[in-house]
């Protein structure tokens, strides 16, 4: 079954920035039904209204990936207000700039805690829901670093492999029951996920990396991320001539980490 997102309800993590308020911006299009969620209430409202959605057809529900014991609660509030939830894109997360060992096992567990466990969580509430309506999609926005290990980036590199891990199986335990798992591998896109990295200490980064700075808009972006789930793809991977990496992982192994051991850190 193919997603139509007409009139279907979609819930987004990270709306009020990048990646994600692109999504929401063309889904609102698309004639969704939106959960907008992150820990800014105020810039969702702001975008809530700058798309003219009502309390009809959207929901402001701020939440924090890192208080875990809070998500369950906002699955349910999401549940009553619509009925349903049909969609859920998890893009909420955090990424890092900086040396394995110049990391804090503190800031380690932090960014896992965020775009592992927080992603997890939240999907663990509503897969009930999801399996008694027989029909529901998780659309993961992974990372190139989803599928090879980078400089500066250890632990948000750890957070993106086990999501791969957890939602590859996840569409095997319930693909009879309607489950559909899109897992998206970003490459450079020009957000300001390098800005609000962190670094070892768990300060921000507050710079722009470079190759972000180059990289593609988030609306390309969240185009190629729509027509994909609305075909029920599996995965894909977004960016530049970055996304070659994956193919130079694959045939070429050797290459790649020659290629990454002599990469400039700035």
């Amino acid at each position: 079954m193919n997603m139509n997102f007409s009139n279907n309800v979609v819930w987004v993590t990270g709306a009020s920035s990048g990646i994600d308020k692109a999504l929401t911006t063309q889904l609102s299009k698309k004639g969704a039904k939106i959960i907008l969620s992150s820990r800014n209430e105020e810039e969702l409202i702001k975008l809530q209204q700058a798309l003219s959605l009502s309390d009809n057809n959207s929901l402001v529900l701020p939440l924090d990936l890192a208080q875990h014991d809070t998500l369950t609660e906002k699955v349910e509030k999401a549940i009553t207000h619509f009925g349903s939830v049909d969609c859920m894109i998890h893009n909420g997360g955090i990424s890092q700039r900086s040396l394995a060992s110049e990391t804090s096992l503190a800031v380690d567990k932090k960014i896992i805690d965020i775009n592992f466990w927080g992603a997890v969580i939240l999907t663990k509430a509503l897969l009930p829901h999801m399996i008694q309506q027989n029909f529901g999609q998780f659309i993961v926005i992974s990372s190139l670093t989803g599928k090879f290990g980078s400089k500066l980036r250890s632990s948000y590199a750890a957070s993106k492999h086990a999501l791969h891990g957890y939602f590859d199986s996840l569409r095997y335990d319930h693909w009879q029951n309607g489950i559909q798992v899109l897992l998206v591998c970003p490459g450079f896109i020009k957000t300001n996920i390098s800005k609000n990295a962190l670094k070892g200490d768990g300060s921000l980064n507050s710079k722009m990396d470079e190759a972000q700075n180059n990289g593609i808009s988030a609306e390309a972006c969240a185009e190629k991320i729509i027509k994909a789930a609305e075909k029920n793809k599996e995965e894909i991977v977004v960016g530049g001539k970055e996304v070659l990496s994956v193919y130079i992982k694959r045939f070429f192994p050797s290459l790649l980490s020659n290629m990454m051991k002599k990469m400039e850190v700035k």
